[in-house]
């Protein structure tokens, strides 16, 4: 009988999207928290190609595309795993159908306040041949942006010059839980993605918290009616917003208007990404893949399977870039940083102890989570469970959840 239990979790995405396997004393009670859709199945090229032929609630791209004179394609960024290099080439084929040629279409990152991205991060978003052939832009939230006027919640909506100055509008997204809107994707193209640095800051403030708004919420959210209104305001034509594995394969596809698909998408993505809950754990492995340069998503999502009492959550960051530029929440100076940044006082709830595997050294990213004298930070697996097992012998209750920052509890959704 083996001595210890096994576990792999799916890391680095963006960086060759591998496993790492970690292992634990045989005599500790080590569960899994999987979510429903684990395992899923890629879609395949006849279920990507039926989506584009089948929107829903628009036209076909290729025919409200036909005629038009400027097209914009937007797409996130680093921070989210959406594989929109396996969904363009469908996007640029229904575009040749409808008639519009290469250099009348661009394709601008929908950044929102995250750092800019590179021709590296551009090439793994789009592909080669996109890099090769389309003028790429990055959104930035500081200049060039025109203003539409104010929302119908107040929030006055500046969005991207060059995306309103074209006039077919096209957005490439994924559908995972957020603790804002409750659900990512949709309408979030626009409002982060291209607006302002004001309309972000108004519409994340003025209209958060709210107890409409938090992770897995949806229905009548005050922040994502915002969005959509600003989506509206913006004239997003059409949406492609997919579900992925942790092999960063699209699993479903919806396609269509920016409110319409998207209420089709939740109704697949709140069941998929839903996780059964595991109270009352000594030790929390809460791994971060698909936003792993975003680790503070995890925190509220896996600190309430800890006992009431208090016990050790362990993040584990394994990604070369570091915790992501963010303008609006990221420090960029000790104790000072962007409109949303304050310094971190108390560890998550529940946690008595507060450790970051962290593989590739990024210190000043702690100060986003946790105060820096009450954070432990490891390099590797066989240091980090060293420490645990020091602390509790030969008898622990542990949950692992192999993506902190894409899974999530309705026993206890909860917000940032």
């Amino acid at each position: 009988m083996s001595d210890t239990k096994k576990v792999t979790l799916p890391i680095l995405a963006w960086y060759g999207d591998t496993e790492l396997e970690i292992d634990f004393p045989a005599s500790w009670d080590v569960s899994v928290a999987r979510h429903k859709g684990d395992g899923a199945k890629a879609l395949g090229e006849a279920g990507i190609r039926k989506a584009f032929a089948n929107p829903i609630g628009t036209p076909t791209i290729r025919e409200g595309a036909k005629g038009k004179k400027e097209v914009c394609i937007l797409f996130d960024d680093m921070s989210r795993a959406t594989p929109s290099a396996d969904l363009i080439p469908y996007v640029l084929e229904e575009l040749a159908a409808a008639g519009i040629k290469d250099d009348h279409i661009r394709f601008i990152a929908a950044i929102g306040a995250h750092g800019s991205m590179n021709g590296i991060d551009f090439t793994k978003k789009l592909g080669k041949d996109v890099m090769g052939r389309f003028r790429v832009y990055n959104h930035n939230p500081y200049e060039n942006c025109t203003s539409v006027g104010p929302s119908p919640q107040g929030i006055p909506m500046q969005f991207n010059a060059e995306v309103m100055r074209c006039d077919y509008k096209i957005g490439v997204g994924s559908i995972v839980p957020h603790p804002y809107s409750g659900f990512g994707g949709g309408s979030k193209i626009i409002l982060p993605g291209v607006s302002s640095i004001t309309t972000i800051d108004l519409n994340h403030t003025r209209l958060f918290p709210h107890p409409s708004a938090g992770i897995g919420k949806y229905e009548g959210n005050i922040l994502k009616r915002d969005m959509n209104d600003a989506a509206r305001m913006a004239g997003l034509d059409i949406k492609v917003d997919c579900i992925y594995n942790f092999k960063r394969q699209v699993t479903h596809l919806f396609v269509g208007d920016v409110v319409d698909e998207h209420v089709a998408g939740v109704k697949i993505a709140r069941e998929y990404w839903a996780t059964d809950d595991i109270p009352d754990c000594d030790i929390v492995i809460a791994n971060c893949f698909s936003k792993a340069d975003e680790m503070s998503l995890a925190l509220p999502v896996t600190s309430p399977l800890l006992k009431k009492s208090g016990g050790d959550l362990v993040v584990l960051v394994i990604t070369p870039e570091g915790q992501i530029n963010h303008y609006w929440a990221r420090s960029f100076g000790v104790n000072i940083g962007g409109r949303a940044f304050r310094p971190r006082t108390a560890l998550p709830a529940n946690t008595k102890r507060f450790t970051i595997m962290q593989p590739y050294p990024d210190y000043v990213g702690l100060d986003w989570v946790a105060p820096y004298d009450q954070t432990t930070v490891t390099r590797s697996w066989p240091e980090t469970l060293d420490m645990l097992k020091a602390t509790y012998g030969a008898k622990a209750k542990v949950a692992v959840v192999p993506d902190g920052t894409a899974q999530y509890f309705p026993a206890h959704a909860t917000v940032c």
